[in-house]
């Protein structure tokens, strides 16, 4: 299991940001707090998400925070992420790993708690419980997990686990406490009136309830 030590985790795309420009508003968040990046853009052309990804990236450089490119093996290999991002229904990390071999992180979305023992989830190097609550920007899962399915995964596997989905300040400490290793979160930052003070919130609520037990 590779290691696994971010903290926040921003997944974004230009939807989320409001008509602002991505890349400022993630660099915003990254000065914030945020230490990384996902690009999710499900309806755009390979070349569209290719440059947008390129442009992200080479921002993302400059602080040392990697980029993950969700569900697209293609833009994660040409922009240079670091990794990629999958759910149930995407091509799998089998597959990615068959074709990527040098692939750096790649996380799995758990829809289903007996999900836990497939192939994709013991290949994954993370593992997204996703959504943890409802949320209006993620309508194609199944589960919402709340704080106790959290801990039930957390108590089958040694894995990092990333919480997404209706996730803020006010339930960061509770979520964490639960067994997630990491915070991820679209609109509470991207869709903020200031994303680096959403950011910078948010990581204080997670240094403040982080378990000093867990060594990933």
């Amino acid at each position: 299991m590779r290691p696994f030590s971010y903290k926040l985790y921003l997944v974004t795309d230009e939807a989320a940001c409001l008509g602002r420009d991505l890349v400022s508003v993630v660099e915003a968040a990254v000065k914030g707090g945020v230490d990384m990046v996902q690009l999710r853009e499900k309806d755009l052309p390979d070349a569209a998400f290719l440059a947008k990804a390129l442009r992200l990236k080479e921002m993302l450089d400059r602080y040392q925070v990697p980029l993950i490119i969700n569900d697209n093996l293609k833009v994660a290999v040409q922009c240079g992420a670091m990794g990629i991002h999958v759910g149930n229904n995407d091509m799998t990390p089998e597959s990615i790993l068959k074709h990527w071999t040098t692939c750096g992180t790649l996380g799995y979305s758990l829809e289903y708690e007996e999900h836990l023992q497939s192939t994709s989830a013991q290949l994954a190097d993370y593992l997204a419980l996703s959504p943890v609550f409802e949320t209006p920007t993620k309508t194609d899962t199944v589960t919402a997990w709340g704080l106790e399915g959290i801990s039930r995964i957390r108590e089958q596997t040694a894995k990092p686990l990333v919480a997404i989905g209706q996730v803020s300040a006010a339930n960061a400490g509770a979520i964490l406490q639960a067994g997630a290793d990491c915070l991820a979160v679209v609109s509470a930052i991207c869709s903020a009136p200031d994303p680096s003070y959403a950011a910078e919130i948010l990581r204080n609520e997670i240094e403040k309830h982080a378990r000093p037990d867990r060594k990933i």
